[in-house]
Formats: C-alpha cells, structure tokens, sequence
C-alpha cells in the first residue's frame, strides 16, 4: 500500500468484500490503532456496501476523503462472476486446428469411477471458438505467417454474435507475441468498445489448455470489473476522493486499478490474499515466522501456509469447481496466486442430513441475504453460526458490537427441524455435531495440504481470522496437534487490515524453457532486463519514486521428467553461469525434499517482481510493550459447550486486555467483529502487539 500521487493525505484505508460482509479499516499513518467497519455485502451491486462503509469510517473518525492517501480494495467479485457464470458473452480466437483446446481440457478425469462425472463447461461455448491460419515453433520462430483475412474473418463472425469481449491464444505466442499484438491491433478496428485480451499479456506461460484457459477468464470479466471499478471510482470521487484507487491481487501485492482493469483475473482472491499478507505481518509481530493462516469467513474457509515470515505462493490454481476439493474440476488459471486451499464451509454454510444419515455442512450457504436463520431474515435453514449460537460461543446481543442482534430461538428452530429431530437427537448434540464435523473436515484438509508441500504442521503457530476464525481455531488446532495460535487485533477484518500492509508491488513471468546445460545466458538476461522494466514502469506508476524500488528475480526449476517445479532465486540481472544455477537449484530442491537427482535440471520459467516499500503498519501496531499486569476483569460469563457440558464461562471484551495480560482456559473474548473461544486446555496471554496468544497445557 502506498501513496498514488503526491500530496498530504496521511490516512488510509483497506476495503475487503467478502460473499456475506464488507469489511472497511482506516488507518493513520504511525498511528498503533485502527477504526474498524463491517456490514452486511450488498450483492446486487457490492460497490453500495464498499461506500456505506467508507462513508461511516470517516464521519466517524471526523475526516473526510480528501484527508486519504490511499484506498485499497480487494473483491470477490471477480471469483463470483466466474462461479455464478456472471460474465460477457465472449470469443475466442486460437491458432487453425486449435479451437477446441477449451472442450478437450487435459482429457483427465478427476473421478476415474463417477459414470456420471461434472465437467467444467468452457466460459466460451464452442459456436463462438475460432480459428485463423498461422504457426509458430516452439522456439518462437514463424512456420506460417498470420493471415490478417483470416482476422478479420473471425472478427466479422463476432460481431454478428454480439461478443462484448474477445480472447486470443496462439500457439507458441509466450514465445513471440508478434501474431497477437497484430491481432488485437486488427480486431480493435473491427470491434470498436469491444475487450481484448492476449495469452501473450495475461499468461505467457507454458501449458496450452492452462494459457487459452487464463486469458478466456480474463476476456470473460473484464468488462463487468471494469463496469464495478468505474461505479467505484466515481462514488470515491463523489466523497471527495482525489488519489487513485489501489487494487489487491492474488498474490498480496497491490496496484493501480488501472492495471488490475487490465488484468482482473490476478484479482480471483484478491481478499484472501490480503488475509494472508496480515498472517504475515502478524507472525512477525509475534515472533512466529511459520504460521498457518486459518481464514474462515461467512462463506468458505480457507488455509494458507507461511513458511520462513512469506506465504508459499503459486502460478497454478482452479476455480469454479464443479466438486468441491476435487483438484481437476475447476477452470485453471495460470497466475501468481498465493498458494491458498478451500478447506472448509463458512459461518453461513447450510448445514443438512444427506441420505446415509449423516451430518453434511455446505457447499450452499445463506450468504448475506438472508443469512443464517439466527439473522431473523426468512432463511430457514441451521447454519455454522446458528450451532455456535446455540453453543454459547456467540452472544446474541453483542453480535457486530451490538448492531445487529441474533435470534436464538429460530437458530434453535432451524436445528431441531432440520438436524435434531431427522437425527433422533437433542438441539445441542446436533449444533456440536455441526460443530465437530466441519472442524475436522478442516483439521484434515488443512494438514493434507501441509503434507502435499513435504511439511510438518505440527511444527506452524496457527493464526486465525475472518469473522469465524478465532470460534474454531482452538477445536481445530487441537485436532491438529498444534499447540500455539495467535489472535490478532481486528481478526475478523484481517483481510481489510492486510491490504494497508500489502506493498505496491507486481509479478511478470514469462516461460522460457530450457535444460540448465543448454541455456543461453545471454538471452536470460536481456529477458529478465525486459522484466524488469515492465514490472517497474508499473509500480513506478502507482506512485512509488524509482529509487525505492526493490527488484527480486527467481527461476521456476525441476530435475528432467519431473511433473512439478520449485522456485529458486537469481540475481535480477541475469545468471552469471549455469554452474551458479545449479548448485542454487540443489539447494533449494534439497531444503524442500531433503534430497536431491541425479537427473539434469530444467528452466521452465522465469519470474521477476518490483515493489515498493512495505508500509509502517506492523511498526506502528508492535510499538507497545509488554508488562506484568494484574488478570483481566471480566464483563460476566455465559454457558458454553466444550464437547461434553456446558461450562459457566468468563467473558472478556478484546479492547479492555493488555498487554502481559494472562488468561486461563475456558474463556470467550469478544470483539466487534470476531471472538475467541479460548478451550479448557489452553492459556493466554497478550503480547506487546496486543496479540492473543493461546498455549496448550502440557499437562492436558
């Protein structure tokens, strides 16, 4: 996050919508404290909430927009429009003989024994895939000039369908864009107000189904994202708003709305992304530098691995999935991306008994509206959050600070209609049914997905945010044989909080490949010099001076005949030698797997990344210090349900702890937009960044 153009504004401040709220945090620059809004998502047009939100931060504060340096945003609605099929009827254009790349797919099933196997359908049906006669090598080298009658062929078929975006992927394009640009350039003539998109620009990666697939999706909801962030920006304008707007992408860095225009599908998680980033930060506050990011929000819960103080990032992931957690039945995209995994349902995830008798939660959700049934508005439905409701972890009337108040007895009609009475059992052993079954579903996922990455997470700190993070962190860290997590301030915002934490920053990547013993050093480096300049040009435009800009440059490497790649670091002005490479090669292969080949090494990609400097915030919020202070008064206590009773529980509220504060299980703290449910067996204490920090007992 940065400043975008010159001037005094010293305030910042962070958006997130998310698929049930809309998150809002200012912040001032140094300041140790933050302002925190959150209110329901409006789903006909998210920019309505984004606005109320901003509107209430400052009138609250007494600022007005023209006292802010910067807004950064972050959306799903990118994601949505991809699930939901929300996007423009699109084209596709591909080289003669390549029109059916989006139906093939890879030709693999996900589900070798499921007869009645869902596929992805393609964002472009097949009626609206063309062709245009021209080749390339794999090298880069043209066997067959572009026919530009061809071109204009296809653009007239197009325009007669009423395509209002078009994408282009040509064989072998990530190697010499030449036949794309001279495409776009002819298409743009032919279909004046039409988007364009190149597999060249989007995703000049290896993977011919992966490519055509990430630049379609890009084609798909560009035009609806432009539409948002133009009704964003005017509103912005509309309160004063002078500076531009700030857009998080998947990967946790941040750039000019103009650029994420653009490029909107580097935004498919941008929130999440951003919650990891606070992860991030946080860990560094705490002195924890392997954390496991547990994100659950109103709608999905998600996992994501820090290891060594940075998130595991990616170039691959799926969206839209046909099954959920199914890996190949979705629509891939090749992106930076922070490596993140779905692993479970959201406080609004519908809760019901499937055939066999069983207790399944999600994958449908009431969302924001109506909501869970404890919401009062018509859903009839139990719900994670009416169970946790129901199980005293929540109390109805301090629900968002007391603004919005929970209705208990629907949250307990829904479960007896819906789970106790088709169970044959009570209202509090169905909510703790409801209750076990997703934590464990999410204890497994999120350990799975540590052990596809060959690590241990018992040896990771759990942190926990989003709105029902920190209720299940420690049922699941115990399932998880972790022993330590960190809460921290604002948790169920956490995602707003890491888009002001988040660095002006962008990723180009570019496939190259190559064995390490026949690489061209030389064309390397004029490569990564191109990078290079492209990835600066675009931070420099947010605003960020040139002389602050940091330049970090990596090669994608794996042993000949391998399926999967690591990333391994190079100087950003090109290897000196393949010797060099290799033994770096060998060294990051061997801190992953604890061994390494004897097979030769390959180049498969190179990838360069400019960024300004990260902001003061977690300077500014690890200021205080920690001191021996007398236990906390509680502000009284309720029943909670710890597996086997209820137990009479203390209550705490988050912002009268401090720092050196010690608190022992059970306990619930409360904050406007989360709480902790500290379990019997584990004890707290508040570090100097005001951190809660839960340890189990070792005599449990």
């Amino acid at each position: 996050m940065a400043k975008a153009d010159t001037g005094h504004g010293d305030w910042s401040i962070g958006v997130d919508i998310g698929g049930t709220f809309t998150d809002v945090v200012l912040w001032r620059d140094g300041a140790a404290t933050l302002r925190r809004e959150k209110l329901l998502t409006t789903p006909d047009d998210p920019s309505r909430a984004v606005i109320e939100g901003v509107r209430r931060a400052l009138d609250r504060q007494g600022i007005t927009a023209a006292d802010l340096g910067a807004v950064v945003h972050g959306t799903t609605l990118v994601a949505n429009a991809l699930i939901e099929r929300r996007g423009v009827p699109t084209g596709l254009i591909a080289t003669s003989g390549f029109r059916d790349v989006l139906g093939l797919g890879r030709e693999w099933r996900y589900d070798l024994y499921d007869l009645d196997i869902a596929m992805p359908a393609p964002l472009v049906p097949r009626t609206l895939c063309l062709e245009v006669n021209e080749r390339l090598l794999a090298d880069g080298s043209v066997v067959t000039p572009l026919d530009e009658a061809d071109v204009a062929a296809a653009a007239g078929t197009l325009r007669v369908a009423g395509v209002a975006a078009v994408a282009v992927a040509l064989l072998h394009s990530f190697r010499n864009p030449t036949h794309e640009r001279r495409m776009a350039e002819i298409l743009a003539a032919e279909l004046p107000g039409v988007a364009i998109s190149l597999s060249s620009e989007v995703s000049p990666e290896l993977g011919e189904y992966e490519r055509t697939s990430t630049v379609a999706a890009n084609a798909y909801v560009l035009p609806v994202f432009a539409r948002y962030v133009e009704r964003l920006e005017r509103a912005l304008a509309g309160l004063g708003y002078r500076r531009d707007l700030l857009m998080v992408l998947s990967d946790g860095r941040c750039i000019r709305a103009e650029t994420a225009r653009r490029f909107p599908i580097r935004m498919v998680q941008s929130g999440p992304a951003a919650g990891a980033e606070a992860a991030r930060m946080f860990g560094e506050l705490a002195g924890a530098r392997d954390v496991l990011c547990f994100d659950m929000g109103g709608t999905t819960a998600k996992a994501c691995l820090i290891r060594d103080g940075e998130p595991e990032r990616t170039a691959r992931f799926e969206v839209a999935r046909e099954t959920r957690f199914a890996e190949g039945s979705g629509l891939p995209l090749q992106i930076p991306a922070i490596d993140m995994i779905e692993i479970g349902a959201g406080g609004g995830s519908i809760a019901v008994v499937d055939t066999r008798g069983l207790i399944r939660v999600g994958p449908q959700s009431a969302g924001a509206d109506p909501g869970p049934a404890c919401y009062g508005r018509g859903n009839p439905n139990p719900t994670v959050t009416d169970c946790d409701l129901v199980l005293g972890y929540l109390d109805p009337g301090s629900f968002l600070a007391g603004t919005m108040s929970l209705d208990r007895k629907a949250a307990e009609s829904a479960i007896r209609t819906h789970l106790a009475e088709p169970l044959g059992i009570s209202v509090i052993e169905a909510a703790w049914g409801v209750h076990e079954t997703v934590t464990a579903s999410m204890a497994q996922a999120a350990t799975m997905h540590a052990i596809e990455r060959a690590l241990d997470v018992t040896r990771f700190v759990m942190l926990p945010i989003g709105g029902a993070g920190p209720v299940h962190a420690c049922a699941m860290a115990a399932k998880m044989n972790i022993d330590q997590l960190i809460c921290p301030v604002g948790a169920g915002v956490a995602s707003a909080i890491g888009m002001l934490a988040s660095p002006v920053s962008f990723e180009v990547g570019h496939a190259a490949p190559s064995r390490l013993d026949a690489l061209d050093i030389a064309a390397v480096g004029t490569l990564l010099a191109g990078m290079r300049a492209e990835a600066e040009a675009l931070v420099a435009g947010a605003g960020i001076a040139p002389e602050a800009i940091a330049v970090r440059a990596s090669a994608m490497m794996r042993y000949v005949g391998q399926g999967y790649e690591i990333e391994v670091g190079v100087d950003p002005d090109g290897p000196a030698a393949g010797g060099r490479l290799h033994a770096a090669f060998s060294a990051a292969y061997k801190a992953r797997y604890g061994r390494t080949e004897t097979a030769p090494p390959e180049v498969l990609s190179w990838r360069l990344v400019a960024s300004g400097p990260r902001p003061g915030l977690a300077g500014a919020l690890g200021a205080g210090t920690a001191v021996e202070a007398p236990p906390p008064t509680g502000h009284g206590a309720r029943p909670v349900f710890f597996g086997d009773r209820f137990i009479d529980t203390p209550v705490h509220r988050r912002d009268q702890l401090r720092p050196g504060q010690v608190l022992q299980g059970p306990a619930v703290v409360e904050e406007d937009e989360s709480t902790l449910v500290l379990f019997p067996e584990f004890d707290l204490t508040v570090d100097c960044a005001r951190n809660l920090v839960a340890t189990r007992r070792t005599d449990r």
